[in-house]
């Protein structure tokens, strides 16, 4: 019966040092409003930023990676398509349209 006290007495110890709630956590802006306005959530992008990164994206839309090309004509032709379901795009487009054939 001792011994379990001193167990309680000791785990009560242990959650008061553990779970004790310090000044320093309720000093930051944080801890009484977590929340920020739209206008501010976006100020650390400027704007030239902004529409600098849209017209690389468009760039990139207009200019497609080889891969993507060979993708798109893959999935354009039906039994290139349903091959590249089992085997991948990749060995479609070989199996396709990789070599051609010359009789």
């Amino acid at each position: 019966m001792r011994a379990l006290i001193i167990l309680t007495l000791l785990a009560v110890l242990v959650m008061a040092a553990t779970c004790y709630e310090s000044h320093e956590s309720m000093e930051s802006y944080e801890y009484l409003n977590p929340f920020i306005n739209r206008r501010r959530a976006n100020d650390f992008m400027q704007a030239g930023t902004r529409l600098e990164a849209i017209s690389q994206e468009r760039i990139r839309e207009r200019i497609k990676a080889p891969q993507e090309r060979q993708r798109e004509m893959c999935e354009d032709y039906y039994p290139c398509e349903l091959y590249a379901f089992r085997h991948g795009y990749a060995a479609a487009y070989r199996h396709y349209f990789g070599r051609r054939r010359t009789k």
